[in-house]
């Protein structure tokens, strides 16, 4: 029996066989159906899944270090990765070599703005926690990369855990960002996602946090006390945190500008 769905080569999610860019990602659908072997195995099915994640991991990688090193051992090196990640893909996706091989021109060689998260956690006194970053000596809400394979929530769990060895929860997306129109200093466009989170107290403090060597300290701070050395970039976005948690739920997006006819 003919298998209706199709795998995206970039980010691995479902489509329908007939689609022609993924729901997901919104890339191009360049690779076809599992193998049908694949498809009546749901261990198989759940294996084929997991190695073009595993691509996909790789994938990011190779492009990010591609774009940036300027050292010919480093650019070999991840040369070499992109290499065993179209390898991946094809083993994923039943398709032949020939017909992965259009991806290192496309998706593989175009790094997509970078997602970031951070964690407004506010305790029931209006108190929020922040850290002094050991990079610029400013103050900014803990955050940082987001990883493939995991969502924007469970990544900013994961850094503030790291950054201050605070367990948190997200409660409400605070907003989404692009990092050209808050002040955020970075040479790559960013995508970053803001959420407003609750302190676990049943949870003990990790001291010395798992990534220490990313902050110059942490403490608690009023809303209308926060420190005067402000990061660029959550000077805007810190007050975003206060309103939703206020109760103003509405989530915060760049707006466009539309044509008006």
């Amino acid at each position: 029996m003919q298998s209706t769905t199709i795998y995206c080569s970039s980010c691995g999610a479902e489509n329908q066989l007939q689609a022609a860019f993924c729901f997901s990602c919104g890339q191009k659908m360049l690779v076809g159906t599992f193998p049908p072997s694949l498809m009546q195995d749901q261990p198989q099915q759940a294996l084929a899944k997991k190695i073009a994640l595993s691509a996909d991991i790789l994938r990011d990688c190779s492009a990010r270090g591609l774009h940036y090193t300027t050292n010919v051992y480093d650019r070999d090196n991840y040369q070499k990765v992109q290499d065993i990640a179209l390898e991946l893909f094809t083993l994923a996706s039943g398709r032949l070599p020939i017909e992965i091989e259009p991806l290192r021109s496309s998706i593989f060689t175009r790094p997509a703005p970078i997602p970031t998260g951070d964690g407004a956690v506010i305790d029931a006194i209006r108190r929020i926690l922040l850290i002094r970053r050991a990079d610029n000596d400013l103050w900014a809400m803990p955050g940082g990369g987001l990883e493939v394979g995991e969502t924007p929530a469970q990544g900013v769990i994961r850094e503030v855990l790291e950054e201050t060895g605070v367990t948190c929860e997200p409660v409400a997306l605070v907003g989404i960002y692009d990092s050209r129109l808050c002040g955020t200093s970075s040479l790559s466009q960013l995508y970053q996602f803001s959420f407003l989170c609750r302190l676990l107290l049943d949870i003990k403090v990790i001291d010395p946090p798992p990534h220490a060597h990313e902050i110059l300290e942490q403490n608690w701070f009023l809303e209308d006390a926060l420190p005067n050395e402000l990061d660029p970039g959550h000077v805007r976005r810190i007050p975003e945190a206060f309103r939703v948690w206020h109760g103003d739920l509405r989530a915060f997006f760049d707006q466009i500008d539309l044509p008006r006819g």
